[in-house]
């Protein structure tokens, strides 16, 4: 399992555009068989951050997600909405997502 998380900070009048174009993406993403997961986080004190978290099957998938119309339709909405470019980390998951606590 690979875990991204996607650091993105948009212009405040754009903060409901970026969230639905991202809801939309999120909701595709999430059919995508290489894709275990998909959040949407918001910054509770500064509403212009956000953070993507993605959980991928595989390296390949990641590929793959990047090939998809949704996520060319996403990047290219969004990139206006941004005050800086959007970064990104890299995990490796080390509990499976449905380990027994």
């Amino acid at each position: 399992m690979l875990v991204v998380h996607v650091f993105i900070q948009v212009h405040p009048n754009d903060i409901d555009a970026f969230k639905a174009a991202t809801e939309e993406n999120a909701r595709n993403s999430v059919q995508e068989a290489g894709i275990a997961r998909f959040d949407i986080l918001q910054q509770a004190d500064d509403p212009t951050r956000f953070v993507l978290s993605e959980a991928y099957r595989s390296v390949e998938a990641t590929v793959a997600h990047k090939e998809t119309a949704h996520y060319a339709t996403w990047r290219d909405t969004v990139a206006p909405m941004m005050a800086v470019p959007r970064t990104s980390m890299k995990f490796a998951n080390i509990l499976p997502l449905d380990a027994d606590y």
